[in-house]
């Protein structure tokens, strides 16, 4: 691979999600928790947010092995639900906040790929290369958070929506968090691929595909 496109490969996957974590932290502090702005965590700078397997490891041992998609996520920014001004809905809101945000980043160059032409000159047709591989990157954070298994978003988003009794079980599963994300990533991950692109076809059109 040329080193280049890796390396840019890299800076997008970094500062994906960092400006996921960063929007977490955002919708907290709008809610009433200033935990993240207090931890100095509501800053673009990946170096707060790096985490040594999902920053470092993770995508280096997909690079090593050759994987056609470069993965990986930052350290949670912190945040206490119980300062929340909305203890019902507060949760499911900040949790929505970090897919919402590479949602729109996925949009924004998306859109942009599909109605401003980019094609001609060899510099154009890279970065029309550059801008595919966000819009790809981003939905792929999108879809995998919003899988309903602790700790991703969208395990808070469903348990937000079902009675308070059950919400106890959302932080006994938390335990086995990692365990259940590493179950899905190597069995079930094959299962939302062809989500993320037809959400890529959505929005850019078929040209690119």
């Amino acid at each position: 691979m040329d080193p280049i496109i890796l390396i840019i490969q890299i800076a997008v996957l970094l500062m994906s999600v960092v400006i996921h974590e960063v929007s977490h932290g955002l919708m907290a502090n709008h809610l009433g928790d200033s935990t993240a702005k207090y931890a100095g965590r509501l800053t673009l700078n990946p170096i707060k947010h790096l985490d040594l397997w999902g920053s470092l490891i993770i995508p280096l041992s997909l690079l090593i092995i050759g994987s056609p998609i470069l993965f990986g996520y930052a350290k949670p920014v912190p945040y206490n639900p119980f300062n929340l001004k909305n203890k019902k809905w507060g949760p499911a809101m900040v949790a929505a906040a970090g897919p919402g945000s590479n949602l729109i980043i996925a949009l924004l160059f998306g859109l942009t790929l599909r109605f401003i032409p980019l094609g001609g000159s060899l510099y154009l047709q890279n970065l029309v290369q550059i801008f595919a591989y966000i819009v790809l990157l981003n939905l792929l954070l999108v879809v995998f958070n919003l899988v309903p298994i602790p700790p991703l978003d969208g395990s808070k988003i469903l348990f937000a929506l079902l009675p308070y009794k059950y919400q106890r079980l959302s932080f006994e599963l938390e335990r086995y968090g990692l365990i259940l994300v590493l179950f899905f990533i190597f069995f079930l991950f094959g299962y939302i691929v062809p989500i993320i692109f037809w959400l890529f076809k959505l929005i850019v059109g078929s040209l690119l595909l």
